[in-house]
């Protein structure tokens, strides 16, 4: 395989090899996507919940007695 096509990964603004990682790196690098991945996916919950809490805010107003004037 050409070593142009080798995959590389940029941190701080420094391309380096895969291939030229040690393990604890590529461990290092591993938690690092999983992590990344938790926080993306905890960001959607939070999304739902407030999609959900807005919902759930207009249905309470329109169940609210009306205030007279």
């Amino acid at each position: 395989m050409a070593e142009n096509s080798e995959q590389k990964i940029t941190i701080d603004n420094v391309d380096y090899k895969l291939g030229d990682l040690s393990d604890n790196a590529k461990g290092q690098l591993r938690g690092l996507q999983i992590a990344e991945n938790e926080i993306r996916r905890l960001n959607s919950q939070v999304a739902l919940a407030q999609t959900a809490r807005n919902a759930y805010m207009q249905a309470l107003q329109a169940e609210l007695p009306k205030k007279e004037q």
